[in-house]
């Protein structure tokens, strides 16, 4: 697949100068991810997650009675949101790029650009995401216990200036999770996925993702009342 043509992809924290300030999806998914944990320590019903980021309104974009999306159609409407995805499971921008773009490659050498074979392709790149986050995080303890950790990834100062403290705080606490964990958290509040979803995606029981969620979301609180 080309991709040579494809505009260049704005960072997550980007914003076009003089445009109207709104929450941007980092601010949404810390801001859902702290509601619930409130609610959880507060015995008080969560609001739901933020749609915006979800997987049913590019669905529906990408819906034609007439014929399935071609990948080049994909790539522009998916791409963003799933190197966003990745930066969350790596928290590190470059590899995250290369992931989704690897999962990009993957599809179109099997499937070429009509994906009339697959039943969902949004399904099927999520889980090649979250499967090439898996073995990077592999791949990256196998380094680091023979080798001296290297320097990690700075985020770009824009980051620090898009994002404020609380924020911030809800990503450095969503790093000290395990690696299921965080996907669950990430795939629930990020993508939006329901419970049937996500068990799908991690090859799961739901009863495993339910539980995983209600671990994850104790373990969040109690970080966040840490640095408190």
């Amino acid at each position: 697949m080309t991709t040579a043509t494809q505009p260049a992809a704005a960072r997550p924290w980007d914003r076009a100068p003089g445009s109207p300030q709104r929450p941007t999806p980092w601010r949404r998914f810390t801001r859902a991810l702290r509601t619930r944990v409130l609610a959880r320590r507060t015995h008080a019903p969560a609001d739901p997650a933020p749609p915006g980021t979800g997987t049913s309104t590019v669905a529906s974009a990408l819906a034609s009675p007439e014929r399935p999306p071609r990948i080049e159609e994909l790539y522009h409407h998916r791409r963003l949101a799933l190197v966003r995805l990745a930066v969350l499971l790596v928290d590190d921008l470059p590899t995250a790029e290369d992931v989704v773009q690897d999962a990009f490659t993957a599809l179109f050498r099997r499937h070429g650009h009509r994906l009339a074979s697959l039943d969902d392709p949004e399904a099927y790149l999520r889980t090649s995401v979250v499967n090439a986050a898996r073995s990077v995080l592999r791949r990256r303890r196998t380094v680091r216990a023979h080798a001296p950790a290297p320097e990690q990834h700075a985020p770009a100062p824009e980051e620090d200036v898009l994002l404020h403290e609380d924020h911030r705080e809800v990503l450095a606490a969503l790093r000290t999770l395990t690696r299921r964990q965080r996907e669950v958290l990430v795939l629930r509040y990020w993508s939006h996925l329901t419970e049937v979803e996500i068990a799908t995606t991690l090859g799961l029981s739901r009863g495993a993702v339910k539980s995983t969620a209600s671990r994850a979301l104790d373990a969040l609180g109690r970080r966040l009342e840490g640095l408190r």
